[in-house]
């Protein structure tokens, strides 16, 4: 991975998301689905960012963040999900050319869909350890298992929880009636 030592050095460095795309498309094949969009903002309404959305395989994820990885470190938001029946979809957030300033920073949305039948994902951590939590959190409400997450842990739920109920699932693994409670 690439680690820049001053922001100087990531905005002199910066690519373009065209250039980001075109080398994604080499590495995972030109009919990776892939969209760049531009996000605006500010009194002038100027382009202030871009966004690279794409989907890839649950096997190539770590092969996807290193190809990002030749361009800039890239930065980890979160780990977002959809129960789409018989796949959890999972949505991971990043960033690269962060330090770049306004303009060159380029937002990367990959989405990766998991099979119920198979609900495990090889783990960023030992590339990214601040995944840690997202992918914790995912675990205990999704049910999908990160392989390589040394932490698995509950994060949100009681330690007495019955780990085989997935609150954010819309299947038989979701809660019941007993399961959920009015709060006052």
């Amino acid at each position: 991975m690439i680690f820049f030592k001053n922001p100087a050095d990531n905005a002199r460095s910066a690519k373009t998301p065209e250039e980001v795309a075109a080398r994604l498309k080499e590495v995972f094949g030109e009919d990776m689905p892939l969209e760049i969009r531009e996000r605006k903002a500010g009194k002038d309404d100027s382009v202030g960012y871009r966004d690279i959305w794409t989907k890839t395989d649950r096997e190539r994820l770590n092969e996807f963040v290193d190809v990002l990885a030749e361009f800039d470190f890239p930065q980890f938001h979160i780990i977002s999900g959809n129960d789409e029946g018989e796949a959890v979809s999972l949505h991971y957030l990043f960033t690269i050319f962060q330090a770049a300033g306004r303009g060159k920073r380029i937002g990367i949305s990959v989405s990766v869909d998991v099979d119920k039948k198979d609900l495990v994902m090889p783990s960023l951590f030992s590339r990214i350890p601040g995944v840690e939590y997202s992918e914790r959190e995912t675990r205990e409400m999704f049910g999908v298992d990160f392989d390589g997450l040394p932490n698995k842990a509950l994060v949100f739920l009681p330690e007495e929880w019955d780990e085989s109920v997935k609150p954010w699932r819309r299947d038989e693994a979701g809660p019941s009636a007993e399961d959920v409670r009015e709060l006052s």
